[in-house]
């Protein structure tokens, strides 16, 4: 029996914009322009492949090693002028890093959770006043297992909530929809090890970018 697929909040003609730092990056200002090879990219090619008859525009607006106060600052370039009707927004991994282990002759020193909380914000009442974008905000996440709080992993892992929990509250006041990336990778790490989903606990490999585009996927309906 053939089923359709009608559950796809992207409609025909909408425009999707993907912005946050390197995970969405993935290449996509270099070797594999436009997309990268990342979790956008694994997106795109199932909406593609499950809902040919739709024409979506997606873009990807991801720069490696951004910050949250670096979305605010080209958020009209490379945000407002899409004027999207979604907009996916993935940062936070790197404010966290440099809030704990700042490194001399950084251009820019990332915020604590509280003004980070405040500069997302601040993007996201700007793509409210200017935009009638409908939000996706998803969880960062670190793929470790690591059980001992005095180890820099163990740090990472103690400070990550407060992010997420900004994020959380975000997607309740914006009324947007929120994908839990980090549990999601928790729940993987039961029972696979962490190098099977990355090299390290930032930068997920193949697998790990299938892990994050499955879990957006089932938020906006594919």
């Amino acid at each position: 029996m053939k089923h359709s697929r009608d559950g796809l909040l992207f409609r025909d003609g909408q425009t999707v914009v993907f912005i946050g730092d390197s995970i969405t990056d993935a290449g996509r200002r270099a070797h594999a322009a436009p997309l990268g090879d990342g979790y956008v990219r694994l997106v795109v090619g199932m909406i593609t492949a499950r809902y040919p008859q739709r024409n979506i525009r997606f873009l990807n607006e991801g720069i490696s090693g951004n910050i949250a106060a670096d979305l605010r600052d080209r958020w009209a370039d490379d945000v407002l002028v899409h004027q999207p009707d979604w907009l996916s927004v993935m940062v936070g991994i790197n404010d966290l890093h440099r809030c704990l282990f700042p490194q001399p002759g950084t251009p820019r020193y990332a915020v604590s959770p509280d003004e980070y909380r405040q500069v997302y914000r601040d993007c996201l009442q700007r793509t409210r006043r200017h935009t009638r974008a409908r939000l996706v905000l998803m969880d960062p996440f670190y793929m470790s297992r690591e059980g001992d709080g005095d180890s820099r992993r163990g740090q990472v892992l103690r400070a990550l909530p407060e992010y997420i929990r900004a994020v959380t509250d975000l997607a309740a006041e914006f009324r947007a929809i929120h994908v839990p990336l980090h549990e999601a990778f928790r729940r993987q790490l039961r029972h696979r090890p962490t190098d099977f989903f990355g090299a390290e606990p930032v930068h997920p490999n193949p697998m790990g970018n299938l892990v994050i585009a499955e879990a957006f996927l089932a938020a906006v309906g594919c």
